[in-house]
């Protein structure tokens, strides 16, 4: 990726490319002069011969084809020159390997030269003494090969698509395994043991064996395990003696270390490096059985009790009030099942802890070039009004100066919006990183986010030493203020759009200009070459991209974006990890990836994890929290649970996923060991042992990972000839079906994946990595094509693979499936919080991003992807679906907590109550239940560390977002799915006011206010009514109401939070609320009066005689 290309937008279903440079950029070099010969099989320039001269591969007609082609033809393909079907000759061409560049024409011509490797059916050539090309040996088991080569099949005959990109594929040569490439015992080859493949010295080699380098040092072969070690040159008794002096060296080390000893003379100075090297990167911490168990017996004693208290509550009606009581009933059966949803999944809490010393000793030491594998990171954004710039740039500068590798970091930002905003700001951001990165290296600074660093109130020069701090501080300081200055200049310009659109600095129209119609953008700001900061270091790599939006295509919103963030990062640098982060995200422990590698590199936990989640913990918010924006509870408390199931669900932002699970593969399966008999058993049972053995296996090979399906798919088959399509193969040329085949799962994988071979041969690269065959230039042509609009037309995208659509909560549906593939996720909480972000304070911005989560639950609920029919028979476990029913069946608890909320009132007002009068069975069960709800409450704030404070907030935000947003969701769904009337979610703002706190306090109109108010209006109502009639009535009447009056309490106390974000600091309430809102109480108070159908009716009025007599008179 070249940072100077500039700006690349255009469009490959429109055949469009156009790059535009900014003012002051150079334009690309000129390439050296090029012979004009051009192949005509993949486009590449055809080279020279080792005389200088063009290479020429037929005699007879001179065909222009390259020496690369003309290699593979002769080694896979027909062996015949295409235009006139002459048989290949053997011809000379100097020698080639794939870190040499691809174009010949660049190269100078050497003089050294050698035949090429003979194929069958080639002719003797007199005088010519060939042993080191005799062989032509390839592993056929490696995954860049596998990708490689069938990129070369999909794209032969197809040199006219890509401008410039040298498709074939030449092999490194490499030594071939003695099992002949074959699995030995169901022993991979990497697992095989190693021998040098012949003894250095000065031994005479009686027959040498090609290597791409001769000066590279010798690679191992594999051999096969169950061979005797002395048919390979090693003496079975030396290699035991061997063996047996090396045990007893560990365990006298070991033995060493576990008692403390040892000498100080150095002998064991490679004992803690043996020992560490070799230890877990993570390990699992239950917790204490002093905590977990009572927790345990008071959830089934809640059970129990529970039983035994609907036993009561169904045989004992309330004849005067039947209405009430039945309605109490059914909204009681339905909490109690929510209940058991949400409770059973934290049956097994667990917490992990991480070894950083561990993973950095293993792949990150000092002086050798780091083994960490590469992190590509996401950041999306939409609307630049909404989600202010500078929170993406600070986003993006956390990001930049992150504790990794900088050759291992590429930061992909989704524009959305193609808003002219966001580009300018991110140019101005890989400016102001050229100085802020290596400031915050040089003294380790946290967090790395300089809005949010130079804003803590902490003592700044804590363990700092270095005298010239202060000073630089204050310069970057001022740095980042005058940056600030053009960030807000660049908003203030955006407020008032010109009219014939905006226009880049060159005089050139910004290419989205029409949001809704525009072709992809691609800008490189940071890369392999101009991205240096001013210490000269190489800074990590900053795209920006923006998709291509046409109208009448499904954009699928912020899954869509990430989506084609997948397939760029794929093309572009291919990290085998991703981390996506929301634009107000930062990171605030700039070892957060770290902490994350240590699960996702670790050798016997890594291969199975799909994801690592961490928490979302928030900045700005008011000390009190009373509207649950932290949401503690679950995050703390829920999280934890399933940690110890199958793992956490999937939350949108703040977590690392393996690309692979992403692609839709199954996760790998564990092989069990083989089952040991013993010769004292009977035959009969050795037998069935036997049968039940090859059963197990015979599923287990059926099992395996797709991934390893599809790499079988495309191995090279010897002399198997490259096929144009499937009417162009003769059906009696042999090998024909091993052809049709390969161009079948071609189709499968294009049907799957998209019609773009890079991409396509991207995925079966497990371990991340570009393909070695494309230039920087060829790259972003295909990462044009992958975010066109109709790229994933008739493909797997948004079904099985990527970000699934079909939800605006598109977290929950991604994490699903890959949970039902079989992969577990993990949940990592380190000391220091990993991100931080911002979350909306003021009461109606949370409601509606409340309601947007709820919406998205209603979506999933009439989906195909129900968690309550969808993935049985899986990897998907018990207790895990339980928390995913519970995340998509929770916004339907809002009609009965509306109706239970409005009992209170009711009862008041009419004399009635739910229940009849308690005896003493009746009283007891009622007290066990209360005392169960709170105990477990406080044994689960016991194990997870979660405050009261936080616990009540949450409970009081269930209520509040039950009876408003939860309820609106429930509607809007419906409409949805009944009526096809679609809503859009609104972005909850990412800014505030300067002053502190000050948008706690803003009020916004919204309807979902409505709901909550008038049930507070009816039970203030309702609690003057009953207190005038107890009043009224005398002391009797008081008792029954105490019943009525803590109901209502208990409705007013939940909505408490609500009544004051509705009050405001300075009674700001909309008088359009209190007017709706006391209209509508009033009138139900009325009608209710009037109605009153809890009580007896009589046929007329009820007549009693006063005691005078009127007839005397």
């Amino acid at each position: 990726m070249e940072a100077s290309a500039g700006l690349v937008a255009g469009s490959h279903n429109r055949n469009e490319l156009v790059v535009i440079r900014r003012d002051g950029e150079p334009g690309p070099k000129p390439l050296d002069q090029q012979n004009g010969h051009v192949c005509q099989i993949c486009g590449d320039d055809v080279g020279l011969n080792p005389d200088g001269e063009p290479f020429v591969a037929c005699n007879e007609c001179a065909f222009p084809i390259c020496r690369d082609c003309y290699e593979y033809e002769r080694r896979e393909g027909t062996q015949n020159c295409p235009q006139c079907k002459t048989r290949f000759k053997r011809l000379k061409g100097e020698s080639l390997s794939l870190s040499a560049p691809r174009n010949a024409a660049a190269r100078p011509p050497v003089s050294a030269a050698f035949w090429c490797a003979r194929v069958p059916g080639d002719e003797e050539e007199d005088g010519v003494d060939d042993l080191e090309n005799e062989f032509n040996w390839t592993d056929k088991h490696d995954s860049q090969y596998v990708a490689e080569s069938m990129l070369h099949a999909m794209n032969y005959g197809r040199g006219a698509d890509y401008d410039g990109v040298p498709q074939p594929f030449q092999p490194n040569p490499n030594v071939p395994l003695l099992t002949n490439g074959q699995m030995v015992d169901d022993i991979p080859p990497e697992q095989h043991a190693l021998v040098p493949s012949f003894m250095g010295g000065g031994g005479k080699r009686i027959h040498p064996l090609p290597y791409a380098n001769p000066n590279l040092p010798v690679q191992p072969r594999s051999m096969d395990p169950s061979k005797d070690l002395a048919a390979y040159g090693y003496g079975s008794v030396a290699w035991s003696e061997r063996m047996e002096r090396w045990k007893l060296k560990q365990e006298r080390m070991h033995q060493m270390r576990s008692d403390g000893g040892g000498n100080d003379d150095g002998d064991d100075a490679d004992l803690p490096l043996m020992d560490e090297a070799r230890q877990p990167l993570s390990r699992k911490i239950p917790l204490p059985s002093s905590q977990i168990n009572p927790y345990r017996m008071i959830i089934i004693i809640r059970l129990v009790v529970l039983g035994f208290f609907f036993h009561y509550r169904v045989m004992h009606p309330v004849a005067d009030a039947f209405a009430l009581w039945l309605i109490s009933v059914i909204c009681e059966i339905w909490f109690a099942m929510s209940w058991i949803l949400d409770q059973f999944p934290k049956w097994f809490p667990i917490e992990r802890e991480t070894y950083l010393d561990r993973l950095t000793l293993r792949f990150d030491k000092e002086g050798q070039p780091s083994q960490l594998a590469p992190v590509d990171f996401f950041v999306s954004t939409v609307d630049p009004l909404k989600e202010p710039p500078l929170v993406t740039a600070n986003t993006v500068l956390s990001i930049l100066a992150v504790d990794y590798p900088v050759d291992k970091v590429s930061c992909y930002v989704s524009d959305d919006g193609a808003a002219m905003l966001t580009f300018e700001a991110l140019s101005e951001t890989s400016e102001f990183a050229k100085k802020w990165v290596p400031f915050c290296k040089r003294y380790s600074l946290e967090p790395r986010a300089p809005e949010w660093y130079f804003q803590q109130k902490i003592d700044y020069l804590k363990d700092k030493v270095a005298p010239n701090f202060v000073r630089e501080r204050r310069a970057m300081k001022r740095e980042y203020e005058e940056f600030k200055v053009r960030i807000n200049a660049l908003v203030a310009k955006a407020q008032k759009v010109p009219e014939e659109g905006w226009t880049m600095q060159d005089g050139t129209p910004w290419p989205g200009n029409n949001v809704r119609d525009h072709p992809g953008m691609i800008q490189v700001f940071l890369g392999q070459s101009g991205g240096h900061d001013v210490e000269g270091n190489e800074l990590p790599r900053l795209v920006y991209v923006s998709r291509e939006k046409r109208p009448g295509y499904n954009h699928h919103k912020k899954a869509g974006a990430m989506n084609a963030l997948v397939r760029v990062s794929a093309v572009l640098t291919n990290a085998p990890y991703l981390l996506n982060l929301d634009c107000d995200h930062y990171i605030n422990n700039s070892k957060a990836i770290k902490e994350a590698m240590c699960f996702m590199m670790d050798p016997l936990l890594g291969k199975k994890v799909c994801y690592v989640q961490f928490p979302q913990r928030f900045d700005g918010i008011d000390r009190h929290d009373r509207y649950a924006n932290r949401n503690v509870v679950f995050f703390d408390i829920n999280m934890k649970g399933l940690d110890g199931i199958q793992g956490p669900i999937y939350v949108g932002t703040g977590c690392v996923f393996r690309r692979q699970a992403l692609y839709g593969y199954d996760a790998p399966k564990t092989k069990k060991p083989p089952s040991r008999t013993c010769n004292c058993w009977p035959k009969w049972c050795i037998c069935c042992c036997c049968f039940g053995n090859r059963k197990t296996k015979k599923k287990t090979k059926t099992s395996k990972p797709k991934f390893e399906k599809i790499k079988r798919l495309f191995k090279k088959k010897e002399n198997q000839a490259p096929a144009y399509a499937l009417g162009e193969i003769d059906e009696a040329a042999p090998g024909a079906e091993n052809e049709k085949a390969s161009i079948v799962n071609q189709q499968k994988l294009e049907k799957k994946f998209g019609q773009s071979s890079v991409f396509v041969a991207s995925t079966l690269l497990e371990n991340g990595g570009k393909l070695k065959t494309a230039s920087p230039a060829s790259l972003l042509k295909e990462a044009i094509h992958v975010i066109s609009c109709g790229y994933e037309d008739k493909t797997d995208w948004g079904k099985d693979i990527g970000w699934i659509y079909g939800s605006v909560t598109e977290d929950i549906l991604t994490g699903f499936k890959m949970h039902c593939h079989g992969w577990r996720s993990i949940y990592c909480i380190p000391k220091r919080a990993a991100f931080k972000g911002s979350a909306p304070l003021n009461l109606s911005d949370r409601l509606h991003q409340v309601l947007r989560w709820a919406l998205g639950s209603i979506e999933i609920f009439f989906s195909n992807h129900c968690p309550l029919w969808y993935g049985y028979g899986g990897g998907l476990k018990c207790l895990e679906r339980f928390s995913y029913i519970n995340s998509i069946v929770y916004p339907w608890t809002s009609i009965p907590l509306l109706a239970y909320c409005t009992l209170p009132a009711i009862c008041l007002l009419t004399g009635k109550f739910i229940t009849p009068e308690l005896n003493n069975v009746a009283s007891l069960w009622f007290m066990s239940l209360f005392i169960c709800i709170f105990a477990t409450s406080i044994l689960e704030m016991r194990w997870s560390g979660v405050g009261i404070d936080d616990w009540w907030r949450n409970e009081q935000f269930w209520v509040i977002g039950g009876v408003s947003s939860h309820l609106f969701a429930v509607f809007q769904g419906l409409l949805k799915v009944i009526a096809g009337i679609d809503t859009s979610f609104t972005v909850t703002s990412k800014g505030g006011d300067d002053e502190e706190f000050s948008e706690l306090y803003t009020f916004k109109w919204t309807t979902l206010l409505i709901p909550p108010t008038t049930l507070l209006l009816l039970n203030f109502i309702g609690v003057v009514a009953g207190v005038s009639n107890a009043i009224n009535n005398g002391y009797e009447s008081w008792g029954p109401l105490f019943g009525k009056l803590f109901f209502a309490f208990w409705v007013i106390v939940h909505l408490y939070p609500f009544l004051k974000g509705l009050v405001g600091r300075q009674n700001r309430t909309p008088t359009i609320v209190i007017v709706w809102s006391i209209l509508l109480a009033s009138i139900f108070s009325l009608l209710w009066v009037r109605i009153d159908p809890f009580l007896a009716k009589n046929d007329g009025p009820l007549l009693e005689p006063c005691g005078l007599d009127c007839s005397s008179s």
